[in-house]
């Protein structure tokens, strides 16, 4: 029983996210749009051993996967409070926890449609240098990393209505995704920018992707999100009791 109605919710969770413009436009388009233009215009230049367009699917690859997983959830959990349907489903037995399981399962689901369409992007330019060995595991990094991002996501949904939902978690993901070295590389990046870097899950997130392709450690930035993943839930654990549902 459980499982059909997680279905049934996936199933209409994946297509809100195409139904709603910004989710759109922001979680998918925007992300694969910035990749194509930044892999032709450097793809083939070489960055930290690296050529930019294989480290592009690591930087533009965190940015599009925590997009997705940092504005959909959240989006649709305040959409829902607001048009009351958490309420609805409260009163017909559905579990919460299955209707926010399969918010965060679509935005994972999704996740991995952006990286599909950045890897195919820099094989067709001829600026992917990699194997398939390294890009799944930097695929299943980044889908991992994205965790705390929806739980962060999930937190603001019951906290905000939906227009301040989008515009607050919009005003934290595109300043950390330039503070991070997501579309520039880090080493260009002024020095402070660089120390302000180092305290942003975002950073860890894309040098957590970087060490998938043999650039750099992995245990600081693994202990940085576990550090941040028990933070967000702490919060969307919280902002779920206060919530007016």
């Amino acid at each position: 029983m459980m499982r059909r109605v997680f279905g049934v919710e996936l199933r209409d969770e994946l297509r809100a996210i195409v139904r709603e413009p910004t989710s759109l436009f922001f979680g998918i388009l925007m992300p694969v749009g910035l990749f194509v233009l930044f892999n032709l215009l450097y793809g083939k230049d070489t960055t930290q051993g690296l050529s930019a367009g294989t480290a592009m699917v690591a930087t533009f690859g965190t940015y599009g996967v925590i997009t997705v997983a940092a504005l959909q959830p959240g989006i649709g959990v305040a959409q829902d409070r607001d048009l009351g349907w958490l309420r609805m489903k409260r009163v017909s037995a559905v579990p919460i926890g299955i209707s926010l399981t399969a918010k965060a399962t679509a935005a994972l689901l999704y996740g991995v449609g952006v990286l599909l369409l950045m890897g195919a992007g820099a094989a067709a330019f001829g600026t992917l240098h990699a194997s398939g060995w390294a890009l799944l595991r930097v695929a299943l990094v980044l889908l991992l990393g994205s965790v705390p991002f929806t739980l962060f996501s999930v937190a603001v949904g019951f906290r905000f209505r939906t227009g301040a939902a989008i515009a607050l978690l919009n005003a934290v993901l595109f300043p950390m995704a330039m503070l991070s070295g997501l579309w520039i590389p880090i080493q260009f990046l002024p020095s402070v920018v660089r120390k302000i870097a180092k305290f942003l899950p975002t950073y860890h997130l894309a040098q957590l992707g970087l060490a998938q392709l043999g650039h750099g450690t992995t245990v600081i930035h693994v202990l940085a999100l576990l550090i941040t993943t028990v933070v967000a839930a702490g919060v969307a654990a919280m902002s779920y009791r206060h919530a007016r549902i």
